[in-house]
């Protein structure tokens, strides 16, 4: 069981901070309308795309801070699947016989959670207050998948939006081609990727697309604009925390 309001830290992630920001403060009112006390410690970045091109030693510079910076709290929560994925799974491996800090990289990883899986698992959250109408489509982001496992969570808080229908598109865990640095490796195949993948988010009628991770949405938001597509993308914490006045994806 949780502590009866815990100290959460809220792990911002690069592209919020720099491209988003609502989504950081959409994080910070479920967390704080699931009971807990909402922190912003000043933070750098996680080091993901250091490890993935590999990097090492730059990403466990980054590692380091990010540890340092998220000590003292009772939980540490992101809204991307992919930059919790590096803290949980990556930071063990990365600091494994590192003295000291491979105990507090565990300790680290022990304590963080994607935002929605934390709500729901940890926080024992079941429905949401928020409204919004339309239907949307939901893209299941690899590290969020594949990594933590998250998969019923969102759906689950969605069915509870007033309003909201969810249409599932064919292959919702197919992977959109963005892959961080992996879009800009292999654009040829990440464009073909990106393309079956609003196909098929086209074949659903949906007007709105959601995701847990602001890089594959920002990926698949921008080929949908090319193909003048009309469909909308939005991170689903916007959705479950009631945002309806920040302009999609794209348009702001």
């Amino acid at each position: 069981m949780p502590p009866s309001q815990p100290r959460v830290a809220l792990l911002v992630t690069c592209l919020v901070d720099m491209m988003r920001p609502s989504v950081g403060f959409a994080a910070a009112k479920l967390l704080e309308d699931a009971g807990c006390t909402v922190h912003v410690p000043a933070q750098t970045c996680c080091g993901q795309p250091n490890h993935n091109s590999g990097d090492r030693e730059g990403a466990k510079a980054l590692g380091r801070t990010m540890i340092a910076a998220m000590e003292g709290f009772d939980f540490v929560v992101a809204p991307s699947g992919s930059c919790a994925a590096t803290v949980i799974k990556d930071y063990p491996q990365l600091f494994a016989g590192d003295g000291a800090w491979e105990a507090r990289a565990r300790n680290l990883a022990e304590r963080t959670h994607e935002i929605v899986s934390f709500l729901t698992r940890v926080m024992g959250v079941e429905r949401v207050t928020a409204r919004c109408e339309g239907t949307a489509t939901y893209h299941d982001s690899c590290s969020g998948l594949r990594s933590l496992g998250v998969k019923d969570e969102p759906r689950r808080l969605l069915a509870t939006v007033g309003g909201l229908t969810l249409k599932e598109m064919a292959e919702p865990e197919i992977c959109c081609g963005f892959g961080g640095t992996f879009c800009v490796k292999y654009p040829d195949i990440s464009n073909k990727m990106v393309s079956n993948k609003t196909a098929d988010i086209a074949a659903t009628g949906a007007d709105l697309l959601l995701a847990g991770d602001l890089g594959c949405l920002m990926n698949m938001q921008g080929k949908l604009s090319r193909e003048g597509r009309a469909v909308k993308a939005r991170h689903v914490v916007e959705v479950l925390a009631g945002d309806t006045t920040t302009p999609a994806i794209g348009e702001g």
